[in-house]
């Protein structure tokens, strides 16, 4: 068996600093592996490095990890050689289409001016450099910025699993420097819902109905199929992401949805309209592929809305508005994680549950009317005399 030897270097001082020259492994742009002398700055004379048996420990922590890459030469790749060859075609082929999309914008359009440092060479300070310089060039929302951070953490998890290098994830202790608050979301009410159905001609209508009485999110809608709804339930099979049929986002996507009775009714009229279809798609576009929902919203939705001196939230307020109106009206978030199909309940109460500012007043109206009858509540002269 043969045995890789470990260089030790040589090291150094030229002027006031202290210098290695050792050989190193790359791999080139054509996949070829080659061998090459290298010489690194490792410290300045100083109070940081004053003595050479100072500098050959500095010398020896960066060659123990050269040696080890040396049984790994692909970690030598840059972090854009890396993502580009493999990561990416990766995600493409493992991912749905819209994750690969933006895993892909946000590569070219936040890291890639900063990929030319190796995957073995990458600490967790240059993540953090790199997130604080995004930070301050861009108004990215913190939101954004913790996407970028996921996204190279993803990139060191399968690099880690392809056995390109042996060390723990850079990104993990990275801190997330501050961003853009993110844009509070909204949820329609059941008033605001009403209103739009008076509005709104049809397809558009019933379209709303849909969205606003199942919570489907609009690539599901899209999807939906004569031959997957029963008068009572819509069964989810597939969701469409600009012209890609896609599976449902998850396991839970796939439960059926209930149908209330005010959306059946509309359905059966817009069925009727249709030519009574017994398949197919429920909202198909004049060509027969899924409505456009985009440009549903522009052209004839949010043109009726402003007429009336009412505001377009976009679709997706549908779902978060289904999550607040049934906790309004005192349905469990454990069943109202069911009916919005999502993996665990703490997505429906941290992001779609919205308590409204009437909601609010209620519950402290309601606060302070409990204060009144609990006991050793009363206050005492002094107490009184300070709230004066």
């Amino acid at each position: 068996m043969k045995r890789t030897r470990h260089q030790k270097g040589y090291l150094y001082r030229k002027g006031s600093l202290w210098l290695l020259r050792y050989y190193d492994t790359e791999i080139g742009s054509d996949g070829t592996v080659r061998r090459l002398q290298r010489t690194k700055k490792l410290a300045e004379i100083g109070r940081e490095c004053p003595t050479k048996s100072a500098a050959r420990e500095l010398a020896r922590e960066h060659l123990e990890l050269i040696n080890r890459s040396r049984k790994m030469p692909e970690s030598t790749m840059t972090l854009s050689q890396f993502v580009d060859d493999r990561y990416l075609p990766f995600v493409e082929q493992y991912k749905r289409i819209s994750t690969f999309r933006g895993y892909r914008n946000l590569w070219k359009g936040y890291l890639k001016p900063y990929g030319e440092i190796s995957l073995r060479d990458f600490r967790t300070v240059d993540g953090e450099r790199i997130l604080q310089s995004i930070a301050e060039e861009t108004s990215l929302t913190s939101t954004t910025l913790a996407h970028i951070k996921a996204f190279l953490s993803g990139v060191f998890r399968y690099a880690k699993r392809q056995g390109v290098i042996n060390s723990e994830n850079p990104m993990r202790d990275v801190v997330l420097p501050k961003g853009k608050p993110a844009g509070e979301t909204y949820a329609y009410s059941l008033e605001e819902i009403t209103q739009m159905l008076n509005l709104l001609p049809e397809p558009a209508a019933t379209i709303v109905a849909a969205a606003a009485f199942t919570g489907a999110r609009k690539g599901e809608l899209r999807g939906f199929l004569w031959e997957n709804y029963d008068g009572e339930q819509i069964f989810i099979s597939q969701s469409f992401w600009r012209g890609h049929a896609l599976e449902p986002k998850t396991g839970e996507s796939r439960a059926p949805v209930p149908v209330i009775r005010r959306l059946s009714e509309m359905l059966e009229l817009h069925c009727e309209l249709s030519g009574s279809p017994a398949n197919g798609l429920i909202f198909p576009s004049p060509r027969g592929k899924p409505v456009n929902m985009d440009a549903l919203a522009r052209d004839v939705i949010v043109p009726a809305l402003r007429r009336a001196g009412l505001q377009w939230h976009g679709w997706h307020a549908f779902r978060r508005g289904l999550a607040t109106n049934l906790h309004r009206l005192g349905v469990p978030d454990k069943t109202i994680q069911r009916i919005l199909r999502h993996a665990n309940v703490a997505v429906t109460q941290g992001c779609y549950i919205k308590t409204v500012d009437a909601d609010a007043a209620a519950a402290m109206q309601q606060f302070e009317q409990s204060l009144q009858y609990a006991p050793n509540m009363h206050l005492s002269g002094t107490q009184k005399l300070r709230l004066m």
